[in-house]
């Protein structure tokens, strides 16, 4: 028989046990991407099981200030794997990007007893983790979602994958009409300053031309190599465009270049369309992935960074650096547009 004592230690070491587990708090900014709630399932999931409590922060950086903040468990995560978007909400708040905002903010967590924020999201996101660490002391590691797949310190991020399928089939689409009455179309894809989605959707297609805010354009070679798609009996001609590039969006450009060439071309922006729907495999695996290895990041010891994949390694690089080094760009993608399209 188990005296008195042996209870009331017991007891003590599950108390100071619950004390010892770190609260942990997820939330999703900016723009949503398919893949998200992969990563919210694998952080909730596997925290849960490694003692952890999970809290949900509902509406982004402005849930924290607004304290729309609730306890999840492994059911709470249930039947989200396979959803679009996510389901903890998402938003901007120009609130939290004063230093007011961001003080309140600390002092809420605190108030929380929060130890640690994962927050998933693009430039933006890591710009407001690195910022909010000036005024919390507790540890802050950000997840990549965005389909821009412009973050420097991984290989891809969450959610491009899917938009880039998502903006393949679109174009295969318009391509059939394309070719049936063998018209010119300038279809616009997203990617404010990138043009990752342009040139993995552009080279998928077979695209004439692929127009990104990294190289320059200019509208004359752009008229000539369409003239020289005619002269080679070409059907139709596709050219896609990232939002972003520097002589304008597909409009824009779609009218300059009618104007050379004598001939009305098509404009398509697919605009949203991009970022929902189901996310593919690769984005449910690379969400789980980087959730998990968050949470084992916090367990180890390691914050102040981003989470991602490069090389098939996972690896944590710190905030600054997501968003002053450029993401190495496949120059030798681009150069082989003209002789695909040949």
């Amino acid at each position: 028989m188990r005296s008195h004592f042996d209870i009331d230690a017991q007891l003590f070491l599950f108390q100071n046990a619950l004390r010892s587990r770190m609260r942990v708090a997820v939330l999703t900014s900016g723009g949503d991407s398919p893949g998200m709630n992969a990563a919210i399932r694998a952080i909730t999931r596997v925290g849960i099981r490694r003692n952890c409590q999970i809290y949900g922060i509902f509406g982004g950086f402005q849930g924290i200030l607004d304290e729309q903040m609730h306890e999840l468990n492994s059911r709470s995560v249930s039947r989200i794997l396979h959803r679009g978007g996510t389901f903890l909400t998402t938003g901007r708040s120009e609130e939290f990007r004063t230093d007011e905002g961001q003080i309140k903010a600390a002092k809420i967590l605190d108030e929380r007893k929060i130890d640690a924020l994962l927050a998933i999201g693009g430039d933006g996101t890591m710009r407001g983790l690195a910022a909010l660490s000036k005024h919390w002391k507790g540890k802050l590691i950000g997840l990549p979602g965005t389909i821009d797949n412009d973050l420097y310190g991984t290989d891809y991020t969450i959610g491009f994958d899917t938009a880039v399928n998502n903006a393949l089939e679109a174009l295969d689409k318009i391509r059939d009409t394309a070719q049936a009455f063998q018209r010119i179309f300038l279809v616009e894809v997203m990617g404010r300053h990138s043009g990752f989605i342009a040139v993995h959707v552009g080279i998928a297609t077979g695209a004439s031309a692929i127009l990104i805010p990294e190289t320059p354009t200019k509208i004359d070679e752009l008229a000539q190599r369409v003239i020289e798609a005619r002269e080679k009996a070409k059907s139709s001609v596709l050219i896609v465009v990232a939002e972003g590039d520097e002589l304008g969006d597909a409009s824009v450009i779609g009218k300059e270049l009618s104007d050379r060439l004598g001939e009305k071309c098509r404009v398509s922006v697919l605009g949203y369309i991009q970022r929902g729907g189901s996310p593919s495999h690769f984005d449910r695996i690379l969400g789980t992935r980087l959730g998990a290895f968050a949470v084992e990041c916090l367990l180890g010891g390691r914050d102040g960074g981003l989470v991602g994949e490069i090389g098939g390694k996972l690896v944590l690089t710190p905030f600054e650096e997501t968003w002053s080094k450029p993401k190495p760009f496949d120059e030798w993608m681009m150069g082989l547009v003209d002789e695909l399209s040949g």
